[in-house]
C-alpha cells in the first residue's frame, strides 16, 4: 500500500488495472494493455494490482468487479471503468490527460 501512494505520487499518469488471475475478462485484458503501454509508451504507466493479493488496496477503492480501471493523474483518481475497454479509448483517455 505505502508502496503504491509513492508509485501514483511520484507518477504523473498511472493507470491502475485491478484484476483477478481467476478472471476471463482480466485475462482478455492483458494483451490489449501490453497495445496500449506500446502507444503510450512514457506518458503513463500502468500498474496491475491483484485484488486477491491486495484486498486492503482494493477495498480502500472500493473495487466490486474486475477488472476496474482508475487513472490517476498526480496521486488522485480521474476516471474509473469497471469491465472491458477497447484499447483505443484508454490511448485516447491517456493522451487527453498526458
Amino acid at each position: 500500500m505505502e508502496k503504491f501512494n509513492e508509485l501514483i505520487e511520484s507518477t504523473p499518469l498511472v493507470l491502475v488495472d485491478f484484476f483477478a488471475t481467476w478472471c476471463g475478462p482480466c485475462k482478455a485484458m492483458h494483451p490489449v494493455l501490453e497495445d496500449v503501454k506500446s502507444k503510450v509508451e512514457d506518458k503513463a504507466r500502468i500498474v496491475k494490482i491483484d485484488v486477491d493479493q491486495e484486498e486492503a488496496l482494493a477495498q480502500s477503492y472500493q473495487i466490486q468487479a474486475v477488472p476496474t480501471f482508475i487513472l490517476m493523474k498526480n496521486g488522485q483518481p480521474v476516471w474509473r471503468h469497471s469491465g472491458i475497454i477497447p484499447g483505443n479509448e484508454l490511448v485516447k483517455l491517456i493522451e487527453q490527460n498526458a
